[in-house]
């Protein structure tokens, strides 16, 4: 009688063990999928993929401008602000270039190095701004990326999403896929051995 109890909660476990594996096996494939079809067409589409140096030229601050009503925007999100554009000498070509923070910030706008996120009060979009520029005139050099196809001619200062980053997202599912087929395999392999000893 102690055995059959002991051989169902045996039953009971490698099922809930199995049952965990799958689960963590289907999670991490919806996770793979999920970058892929988020980060991984971003990565890819990026022409800013050789790091160099650049060495500022000049930062103004212009006159206000409006963000531009990006594609699926409400009028409301329009809104002005400080332009600042940041002219750097591209150590690679000795090109006098335009400097974006990132590649999201020349869609946004291609007149502006800078893009702030919509903030209700505009004294604290104006100095920051102002920090941006005061830093870029403090800190010379600086390491940034360019297109070495030549399609684009400006340069970016940070990838939204580099290698780093991309290996990054993918590690936890890869972690969890791994984590998943390893329970899998040792119920299997617990099984295995239970049907061996029990034959013999």
């Amino acid at each position: 009688m102690l055995g059959k109890k002991l051989v169902t909660a045996q039953k009971r476990g490698e099922t809930r063990a199995l049952c965990l594996g799958l689960g963590m096996v289907a999670c991490s494939m919806m996770m793979y999928f999920f970058i892929g079809i988020t980060i991984v067409p971003f990565y890819t589409k990026s022409v800013w993929t050789t790091e160099t140096v650049c060495k500022v030229l000049k930062a103004n601050i212009k006159d206000k401008v409006f963000c531009p009503n990006n594609k699926g925007s409400e009028d409301e999100e329009i809104f002005p602000y400080p332009c600042l554009q940041v002219w750097v000498n591209l150590t690679a070509s000795g090109q006098e270039v335009m400097l974006y923070q990132t590649e999201d910030t020349l869609e946004r706008n291609p007149k502006c190095s800078y893009v702030p996120d919509k903030l209700e009060n505009s004294k604290e979009v104006k100095a920051r701004i102002e920090t941006i520029a005061s830093n870029f005139k403090k800190y010379q050099t600086f390491p940034c990326y360019y297109d070495p196809g030549g399609t684009q001619t400006n340069v970016i200062l940070s990838r939204l999403y580099p290698a780093k980053g991309l290996l990054f997202a993918f590690l936890w599912p890869t972690l969890m896929f791994t984590g998943g087929c390893l329970i899998i395999v040792l119920v299997k392999i617990s099984q295995y051995v239970s049907v061996l000893s029990a034959w013999q």
